[in-house]
């Protein structure tokens, strides 16, 4: 990854810097960089000709993970470091910049983008959905709601999945009380939790699981729920059941309008993939694709 020459701010010469800050500044504000230590990369930098990173590397005080670190905090981009968060490590999206996980997350997003997402009230919502479980439907949600936020979209993964919830696990978050509070009328919208790390990116977990999970996403006051969401999200996505074990997936996606199918490579069976795709046609909803899984 590219490098910019810079000297860090708290050294009495003024930085060059590439964007906002230096790498040197930055990564002393994030205790990663002492001041006298910088000055040393300084000095062998001018000495030999190197690049900020480099002479850092070779003097051994920094690590090719902490240019990164401090590259990516260069340019904005919203991206977890192992170890300092209660977000999963599975989640690639949220560890990585780069690697072939994510630039297929990256097209797929984009696909999305050009196929649905237009910012009109009626297109911000889409269910992500699978015939069976164990097809990475959870993960690839997941971690399509991070690469959507690190676009800038201000974007909520609701877990409806309230037969066999995770996404409260992938993001470490509280699942005490979440969408089938919400949808019993004991909590609202403060039940939404914002992900640390990840600026644009809100979870709305399933919460305790009730015993008639139909039964609340059938009821008007869900239709209500996303309809206030919309003023506030530019991206909603949901999670959801095993379409071939309950209902709910077609309800979700009729509810939201439209919906990805995900199947998972030398798993899914192609007659289950149609079966799943017929009944979400029927409801009129719009579906967008279909995503062959092989993470």
């Amino acid at each position: 990854m590219a490098q910019s020459n810079v000297i860090p701010a708290s050294v009495g010469n003024p930085p060059l810097k590439h964007g906002d800050r230096s790498i040197g500044a930055i990564l002393i504000d994030a205790g990663r960089l002492k001041a006298e230590d910088a000055e040393r990369i300084l000095r062998l930098q001018r000495e030999e000709g190197l690049r900020f990173g480099d002479a850092a590397i070779q003097l051994g005080l920094l690590t090719r993970a902490d240019i990164e670190f401090a590259m990516l905090r260069q340019f904005n981009y919203p991206c977890l470091v192992r170890g300092e968060s209660k977000v999963s490590e599975d989640l690639a999206a949220a560890y990585t910049s780069s690697g072939p996980q994510l630039e297929a997350l990256r097209a797929l997003r984009s696909q999305l983008m050009l196929r649905w997402f237009d910012n009109a009230p009626e297109r911000k919502a889409l269910t992500v959905i699978s015939g069976e479980r164990r097809e990475g439907r959870s993960y690839i949600a997941a971690n399509l709601a991070v690469v959507f936020s690190q676009l800038g979209e201000r974007t909520l993964l609701i877990d409806a999945d309230m037969r066999h919830p995770c996404q409260h696990e992938l993001f470490g978050i509280d699942n005490r009380a979440g969408l089938s509070a919400v949808l019993s009328g004991r909590g609202g919208r403060e039940l939404i939790q914002r992900i640390p790390g990840l600026v644009d990116l809100s979870v709305l977990p399933a919460g305790t699981l009730p015993p008639n999970p139909l039964e609340l996403l059938a009821q008007p006051l869900f239709s209500q729920l996303l309809g206030e969401l919309v003023e506030e999200f530019d991206i909603i996505l949901l999670d959801s059941p095993a379409a071939a074990e309950y209902a709910d997936a077609q309800t979700l996606a009729a509810r939201a309008g439209a919906a990805i199918i995900i199947a998972r490579k030398n798993v899914a069976k192609m007659w289950r993939v149609r079966g799943v795709s017929d009944s979400v046609a029927h409801a009129s909803v719009t579906i967008v694709g279909t995503v062959l899984n092989d993470f």
